[in-house]
């Protein structure tokens, strides 16, 4: 059979090769055409790659305005290369300004749709479930929160697990020991404590700076930032200049692996570092009125995806608009060696894995697939 996929994103790339080594498995004959990144590529064939996420990544309200004409540009050219390869099934990975897009597109040329890491509509623009109801023909969630959500939005999606557990799988073989992480970047002998202040330029103006004067207060400590490669170092300088702090960049999961605790804003790197067994504390700055009308816009009780899945607070959430670093440093203190938190935030992390499933997520969303689309439902 014939699969399209769309990504438009690092994370959406290395969940996309590892589903299109999935689908291999699962469909021997299938062929490939996708937008993506260097790791489809490699995945499903440089030469399947119509076009590469740096092309297309588009990110707040600033950049996609004074890209308009790029984007309408690029969405003509996706559905003429989707309809000219005339897949059996167009997968869309997350990305959903571009995808929801595609899927209405898709399900007006009659193509099947199925939506592989499902929007995030349970915390804002949940007027997309609509969408989601009327154009997709199949959605793929992993977490397993979203299965209730969705059902309760008339949508009964596929749960087969997490396939950020195989990434992590794959990598953590992969990583220097701890002593060898501190050699190659020159660190010293103080226990580590990890940030990841975001991915996009605007998460690192906010958090950095309050991260930094968190690290003046625990001199004790050695603070490294791990910085994204898509970033330049000169942003990251900018804003813990004075404070002491490393930088390492594209070496996040060897910096986790290595540290004590973190501090790290929401996204799926409060995921990646639980799952990873380190304890952590989840801070994000913004607008004093984005703080204040939380309660009222965001449809979710937590911004992290590790008290999401658990359905209580086991990692401390800070939200704030100064840069005063008190709380942050109580809650730091609390999960460091010999803190009263740890031990009880290391269970919580021992349950987590628990509740997101075991490796082989990605194989078994794969089955799945080629299941629907040859009707017999497992792909067995």
């Amino acid at each position: 059979m014939k699969y399209y996929l769309i990504a438009g994103e690092p994370s959406g790339d290395l969940h996309g090769a590892n589903l299109i080594r999935g689908l291999k498995e699962a469909d021997p004959q299938a062929e490939f055409r996708f937008w993506g990144g260097d790791m489809m590529a490699e995945a499903g064939g440089r030469g399947n790659l119509a076009k590469h996420y740096r092309e297309t990544s588009f990110f707040g309200i600033v950049q996609v305005l004074l890209n308009l004409r790029t984007i309408s540009r690029q969405m003509k050219e996706c559905r003429a290369d989707v309809a000219a390869f005339a897949p059996d099934v167009l997968i869309l990975i997350d990305y959903p300004g571009f995808n929801m897009k595609m899927a209405r597109f898709a399900h007006e040329c009659g193509i099947r749709t199925f939506y592989y890491i499902a929007p995030k509509v349970w915390a804002w623009r949940e007027h997309r479930v609509k969408a989601i109801r009327r154009y997709v023909d199949r959605l793929y969630c992993i977490f397993p929160f979203e299965r209730a959500y969705f059902a309760r939005h008339g949508i009964e999606p596929v749960f087969e697990g997490n396939p950020l557990v195989d990434a992590l799988a794959a990598r953590c073989g992969e990583l220097p020991s701890p002593e060898e992480f501190r050699r190659r970047n020159g660190l010293d002998g103080r226990p580590i404590v990890a940030l990841l202040a975001g991915s996009r330029r605007a998460e690192i103006r906010d958090n950095l700076p309050l991260m930094a004067e968190l690290s003046r207060r625990f001199p004790d400590r050695q603070f490294v930032v791990a910085g994204v490669p898509w970033i330049d170092r000169a942003l990251y300088e900018r804003y813990m200049a004075g404070s002491g702090i490393r930088y390492v960049c594209d070496q996040t999961y060897e910096t986790l692996r290595a540290a004590e605790a973190a501090v790290v804003t929401s996204g799926t790197a409060t995921l990646e570092t639980a799952l990873l067994n380190v304890p952590e504390v989840v801070v994000y700055r913004t607008y004093g009125w984005q703080v204040r009308l939380r309660p009222y816009v965001l449809k979710v009780p937590y911004v992290s995806l590790v008290n999401l899945n658990l359905g209580r607070e086991a990692v401390r959430e800070i939200i704030q608009s100064s840069l005063d670093a008190t709380e942050a440093a109580t809650e730091l203190r609390a999960i460091l060696e010999g803190g009263p938190k740890r031990e009880r935030m290391l269970a919580d992390f021992d349950e987590l894995r628990a509740v997101i499933g075991e490796a082989g997520a990605s194989r078994r969303f794969a089955r799945r697939m080629v299941g629907e689309l040859l009707g017999t439902g497992n792909g067995d």
